[in-house]
Formats: C-alpha cells, structure tokens, sequence
C-alpha cells in the first residue's frame, strides 16, 4: 500500500463541493477541511507509486475549484492503526 498526503487549495466559495468531489475519487480514502495555508487535505491510498500518477495528476487535480495541490508520499508508517493492520494479516516483521 502506497500513501500519499495531499494538500489541497480550493475556490474558497467551492469547499463542500471539491471535498466532495475528491472524497468519490477512486484512490482517496479520507479528505479533512483544515487550517492554515491549504483548505484540504486527501488521504490516497493505493496499490503503486505508478497509480498515484492517475489519481493525483490525472484526476484529482482536475476537480473544478482546485487552485494548487501540493502532494507528499509517505515511505515509512508509523500508525499504530496500520501496524494493527499488518499483524493481523500475518506479517512477521513491517520492514
């Protein structure tokens, strides 16, 4: 599993509905309204690096009242949620 965090800068009157919109996207698992500089933030998770190519770029930039995307892929987990996860499929050890 691949994640990426995006940040996302929308048409401050277009809010509900870019969330909205990138909440359906296949690939995004969560999207939060935050503060400070970006207005949300879009949880991708997916099975390739190769797929965030078609889930960011390809698609979730072009929802209409996205502004700028700034895009972050995670490489380590750290969450107790995902260790959970793992163990209970039967990984050994998460390296």
């Amino acid at each position: 599993m691949v994640t990426a965090i995006v940040h996302i800068k929308a048409d401050v009157a277009r809010i509900p509905e870019v969330a909205e919109a990138v909440a359906d996207i296949d690939g995004v698992s969560e999207v939060y309204s935050i503060t400070g500089e970006y207005d949300l933030l879009a949880m991708v998770r997916v099975s390739s690096y190769e797929r965030i190519a078609d889930v960011v770029p390809r698609t979730l930039n072009k929802v209409p009242g996205i502004l700028h995307t700034e895009t972050h892929v995670a490489f380590r987990t750290y969450s107790k949620h995902d260790l959970d996860a793992a163990f209970s499929i039967g990984l050994a050890d998460a390296d």
